[in-house]
């Protein structure tokens, strides 16, 4: 049974899913602009919620630091680049496959 494990590299703009610390899937992602930056740490996946509204796209995973989350995007041409308040912005396909890999309680690193 996998292990997964996330590791969001932030410069550059890479989330990796990792399985027994195998990479086993690489997705581009949006960070935090230089005002709203992502915070870095270790955190987990404290819920899921599909279809949440907004400008998050088709899904939303929350992280345990409140107000900051992985999510999709209605804003596709902003992967990539340092533009969001802080939450790691997925295209929509990329994060129905992620959240479809992952369970509430995934580690999730994030470094700069």
């Amino acid at each position: 049974m996998p292990v997964y494990r996330i590791i969001i590299d932030l410069s550059d703009h890479q989330l990796y899913l990792l399985d027994n610390d195998v990479v086993v899937r690489a997705y581009p992602v949006a960070v935090g602009a230089m005002v709203t930056q992502t915070p870095v740490g270790d955190l987990t996946i404290v819920n899921k919620q599909p279809n949440p509204g907004g400008p998050f796209g088709a899904f939303w995973m929350g992280l345990s630091k409140p107000h900051y989350g992985i999510h999709g995007t209605n804003n596709p041409s902003s992967i990539g680049h340092d533009v969001s308040h802080g939450c790691i912005r997925m295209y929509n396909q990329d994060v129905l496959d992620l959240e479809s890999k992952v369970p509430v309680g995934t580690r999730v690193t994030i470094r700069p």
